[in-house]
């Protein structure tokens, strides 16, 4: 009797539905290849240590740091990040922007802090093109305002930032890059993921941010790549769209879809294009 009791309590157990794992087990991952260029738990760990917004972007763009190693354009250099600041009342919102052509931008992620009473909620966001619906890295169980940036965007006197530089027009100490290997890039920021400060879930704790009204940029020039494995093959997929505009009021529109199909140890790719052009 005994033992068919603990057989029905062990049965029970295994019935229950996922949704009851505790936080620190539950995984949730990226949706693009794209994302394993910036990791956002690195990036809210830095912000967390930063003084102001502007040494936060020298450190983000640091590649003694090696925290960006995003290539969203597939050109085979790193993308400079710059930073756009927007203020409604007590909340802000710092905006990580890939500077990937001429006066063109793709807003990569966002940094959401707003006060609430006598503390401050933060979030980091990341764009959906890149990390999917509902991606955040939230802190745990710490007080934000103690945080030496936190205390330096909301002080009395302060004017949002809105960095100068953008594509081609950089700061001095800064040349682009080629990007790292994934697994070079992951051993290098381990010194940032390995703390427990944040945690990633699918829910938005910043209320307040609505108040600024924002529109996502999004880039044309922008390499979507996803990866697909099944039965031991591994089938690539990276889409690039390059819209020109000329001077005689023509649009030409150049869509690239490339399939790398892997199986065997045997690769195989094909590369479509197609140019369509507009009045």
């Amino acid at each position: 009797m005994k033992k068919l009791k603990i057989l029905i309590a062990i049965m029970l157990m295994m019935s229950l539905p996922h949704s009851f794992a505790k936080d620190n087990v539950t995984i949730i991952a990226p949706t693009s290849e794209a994302a394993d260029g910036l990791d956002l738990q690195a990036v809210s760990e830095l912000f967390a240590e930063t003084k102001n917004l502007e040494g936060f972007e020298k450190a983000l763009n640091d590649p003694d740091e090696g925290i960006n190693n995003l290539d969203l354009d597939g050109n085979g250099e790193v993308d400079y990040i710059r930073l756009v600041e927007e203020v409604a009342g007590d909340a802000h919102l710092i905006i990580l922007q890939a500077a990937i052509g001429q006066d063109e931008f793709q807003d990569v992620a966002t940094i959401e802090v707003e006060k609430s009473g006598d503390d401050y909620n933060m979030q980091v966001r990341g764009n959906t093109l890149i990390y999917g619906e509902n991606y955040y890295y939230h802190p745990t169980h710490v007080h934000v305002r103690t945080w030496p940036i936190i205390g330096w965007i909301f002080r009395p006197v302060y004017r949002p930032y809105h960095s100068r530089f953008r594509f081609g027009i950089y700061p001095r100490w800064w040349r682009p890059f080629r990007p790292l290997h994934r697994t070079v890039y992951r051993n290098r920021i381990v010194r940032y993921t390995a703390r427990n400060t944040f945690v990633v879930k699918r829910v938005s704790h910043v209320r307040t941010i609505n108040r600024i009204k924002y529109k996502p940029r999004t880039s044309k020039r922008v390499t979507k790549r996803v990866t697909v494995r099944h039965n031991g093959r591994t089938t690539t997929v990276k889409k690039t769209k390059k819209v020109t505009h000329h001077r005689n009021g023509n649009t030409t529109v150049k869509k690239t879809r490339k399939v790398t199909t892997k199986k065997n140890g045997r690769k195989k790719t094909v590369k479509k294009t197609r140019v369509k052009k507009k009045r």
